[in-house]
């Protein structure tokens, strides 16, 4: 009995006092996984209307805190307003509709590089009745300067 009660005691002692150190490696193992898993993900949940845009030298916008309104120009001439195909003959009244529940002004619009000038120019007309004055011009980057620095423009 003697070797049961020594031993015991300090057995019982080391089980019942709590475990101060926290271990954080299944925690960093965790978390390195979630972060591969989002990383691989977040460029999966970016969808888009397929567009070849034209390219510019111009910078990028800077992001705002509201999601932005597109409006879509297609090669063929018909224009979507984000992902949901809208007549020429109603954008006017849906974009005024859209414009009323907005905060922002701003609209980015996206055209084909195929599309006429005139075509996107009332689509443009029609964003302005709409209510929205600043518009931005969507393009990809990577075009010519024009500025005679070696960039030749096709």
């Amino acid at each position: 009995m003697k070797k049961q009660g020594g031993g015991g005691r300090g057995r019982r002692r080391g089980r019942a006092q709590p475990m101060a150190e926290i271990n954080i490696t299944p925690f960093v193992d965790v978390m390195l996984v979630l972060l591969i898993i989002f990383m691989v993900a977040a460029p999966l949940l970016t969808v888009g209307v397929p567009v070849e845009l034209p390219k510019t030298a111009a910078t990028a916008l800077p992001s705002e805190q509201e999601e932005p309104l597109t409006v879509t120009v297609l090669a063929d001439g018909s224009v979507q307003i984000q992902k949901t195909e809208t007549g020429r003959d109603d954008l006017v009244s849906k974009l005024r509709a859209i414009s009323a529940e907005r905060a922002s002004d701003r609209v980015f619009l996206r055209a084909d590089g195929t599309v006429p000038y005139a075509s996107i120019m009332e689509v443009m007309g029609a964003l302005n009745a709409g209510g929205f004055s600043n518009i931005g011009l969507v393009t990809e980057t990577g075009g010519p300067k024009l500025d005679g620095t070696g960039a030749s423009g096709g």
